[in-house]
């Protein structure tokens, strides 16, 4: 069993690795301002960006939820690894060779964590399967993507590879690269067999890999190819500790660049049509792996659109009844975007494979750009459903379609949908489906003023807005005191060199806030502000005494300090605040003092005690006099 990482290559890990490289693996950043970058938080689920990163300083914090650290600990946190697994991974990306401290440098399995050894077996099995296309057995693979258009270019491009027939081909390659049995049971790659063997679990099938939005392959989706396979037409990877099907979208670590630069997402429904997207240039496209689109999937394309007020979300379905319960059931969805979300079906029922087999890429592109605002087919749908050649049909077709349009974002498009919905339904008083819609949002308004106990179900709108800066016990951020406090100790962590060497004087009791002296505490312990070292800050958090400070700590890193110019005449302003206010207390004390004295205390007492006060007298007309020369 390996040791302890060398301390030198935790250190050079950090290093290598930008922050802001590991965060917008899995969600989309923008400029925040102060050389900060912002994002919806992968954390919890927000509709305005709280999340924030520090790329200078190596550190990430929500003002959401408070959850904050550095890269390692991003990592831990989105992927469950623990922390020698984040440092591994990271090490795997650098290129850099770790150094245990009890047994050397070590290589092979020993000591790495479950997660890490799984998606190293799956990266040795998506090579293995690559490589098996080739192999004279699986023309019949090669057969099947020619007729669907795709070439030997596009199925490298795509990673697509073949599992062999035999029982056990996978497992005793596995094998030879030092897998256990165990961890291919695990990982979902070998299941048990009556001899009580492992054996592989995809045999003479099309394998597609399955990969995170990171890059990282997590499972496989397995293509029938033979009438004698008695299994299902497609197989995925069962439910593992890396894979789960309602988390991952195939694709989407070709497609998320794209879908963040053009707040455009495609959803399809097939790993071929994710194929036939891409060659045509709709490389914004992804498909769900063998369940419904649904609520994780949301989360995973929002932090990518974050929230751009023309972001779009496309959806493609047949047009058979299934394809249309899909699109009603995107549609049940729909306020949980924060984009628009539209819907293309293709002609004659034909998916955007066939389509492009048929017509081209011209086509599939095509399809894409010809779309129908859902909240419209959702509005068809429903009108169809009635008979329009009544008064009574007409009347049931508006009461359900009025909450269809009541749900729509933008008031200019609900206003126009009320209009399209008296054409839809023959009726010539417009103003009075408006009118109706119209009472219908004003039934919610009232509704939403009762207590929330008091109503019916759970809407997106009930969870409540995070705190846009939350903070520790004790923080008055509409406090003078606080918030100058909080400024020097942003100054202290981010611009160490602009408040030293006079901050490292400042006590503990200078800091009013409780949780702001348990950070300036924490400064001193890690050697003070003078410090100034590459892992100044590392060494902060560490010396915090709990997670809340360290949170704390975190926390001010990464917020923006509140200045145009971040210059030494700041600094010098918020030093001499904090100190000035900290001679007016004690000045105060020290009167209250004399009051309770009176006249008859002992001569030498009260004589020391007005010294004092003539001292923090001069002192504090000397601060307001010459500012931070007078420190």
């Amino acid at each position: 069993m390996a040791g302890r990482i060398n301390e030198d290559d935790v250190k050079a890990v950090r290093d290598a690795v930008p922050i802001d490289a590991v965060v917008s693996e899995y969600l989309q950043l923008r400029n925040a301002g102060g050389g900060n970058l912002k994002g919806l938080c992968p954390f919890h689920d927000e509709k305005s960006p709280s999340f924030q990163v520090s790329p200078s300083k190596g550190f990430y914090h929500c003002f959401g939820c408070q959850a904050g650290g550095d890269t390692l600990d991003f990592i831990m946190k989105i992927d469950h690894l623990s922390f020698s697994e984040a440092v591994e991974r990271l090490a795997g990306t650098a290129g850099i060779t770790l150094r245990y401290e009890e047994g050397g440098y070590t290589a092979g399995s020993s000591g790495r964590g479950e997660r890490i050894r799984l998606v190293e077996a799956h990266k040795a099995a998506a090579l293995f399967y690559m490589d098996q296309l080739d192999s004279a057995e699986a023309e019949i693979g090669r057969k099947f993507l020619a007729e669907r258009g795709f070439d030997q270019a596009a199925a490298a491009h795509f990673s697509v590879g073949y599992s062999p027939a035999g029982w056990d081909h996978l497992t005793r390659f596995l094998r030879g690269k030092g897998f256990s049995d165990k961890e291919l049971i695990t990982s979902g790659l070998a299941q048990d067999s009556r001899s009580g063997k492992p054996i592989d679990r995809f045999r003479g099938r099309l394998m597609w890999p399955i990969r995170d939005i990171s890059g990282e392959v997590v499972g496989f989706g397995a293509r029938k190819l033979r009438d004698d396979d008695n299994g299902p037409k497609y197989l995925n990877t069962p439910e593992t500790s890396i894979y789960k099907k309602s988390q991952v979208l195939y694709g989407i670590d070709l497609a998320k660049k794209e879908i963040a630069k053009t707040s455009r997402a495609v959803v399809v429904e097939g790993y071929t049509d994710v194929m036939a997207c891409h060659l045509a240039g709709v490389t914004t496209a992804i498909a769900t792996c063998g369940t419904a689109f649904g609520g994780d999937h949301i989360k995973i394309l929002r932090r990518l659109l974050m929230d751009n007020a023309t972001a779009e979300v496309i959806f493609t379905f047949d047009g058979d009844s299934a394809g249309q319960k899909a699109a009603l059931r995107a549609f049940e969805d729909d306020q949980k975007f924060a984009a628009e979300t539209s819907i293309t079906i293709a002609p004659d029922g034909m998916d955007p494979c066939d389509l492009r087999l048929a017509q081209g890429d011209a086509a599939v592109s095509g399809l894409v750009e010809a779309r129908t605002p859902l909240f419209e087919f959702a509005l068809r749908h429903i009108v169809s459903r009635h008979n329009l050649e009544n008064p009574a049909g007409r009347a049931a077709a508006l009461e359900e379609a009025a909450p269809i349009i009541k749900k729509i974002k933008n008031i200019g498009i609900q206003h126009e949908s009320a209009v399209q919905l008296a054409g839809m339904l023959g009726m010539r008083d417009e103003q009075f489906v408006v009118k109706r819609i119209a009472q219908l949002d004003r039934w919610s308004r009232d509704r939403g003023n009762q207590p929330q106990q008091q109503r019916r179900g759970h809407s997106y709108e009930d969870i409540p807005a995070p705190s846009a800066t939350p903070s520790g016990p004790a923080l008055n951020l509409r406090s003078p005191s606080h918030i100058t406090e909080r400024e020097l100790l942003k100054l202290a962590l981010q611009r160490p060199a602009l408040v030293s060497p006079a901050f490292d004087a400042y006590g503990m009791d200078e800091f009013t806030a409780p949780p702001y002296a348990a950070v300036r505490q924490a400064i001193q312990d890690a050697g003070g502000a003078s410090l100034g070292t590459e892992d100044y800050v590392i060494r902060v958090r560490e010396a915090a005494p709990n997670d809340t400070v360290r949170a704390l700590v975190t926390e001010l890193v990464v917020e923006a300090i509140h200045a145009k110019t971040v210059d030494e005449v700041y600094a010098g302003v918020q030093l001499v605040q904090v100190r000035l206010r900290a001679v007016d207390r004690r000045v105060h004390e020290i009167q209250g003092t004399m009051a309770r004295l009176g006249p008859q205390a002992p001569p030498e007492q009260l004589a020391a005690v007005q010294e004092e006060l003539w001292v923090l007298q001069q002192y504090g007309r000397r601060l307001r006099n010459r500012g931070a020369e007078g420190l």
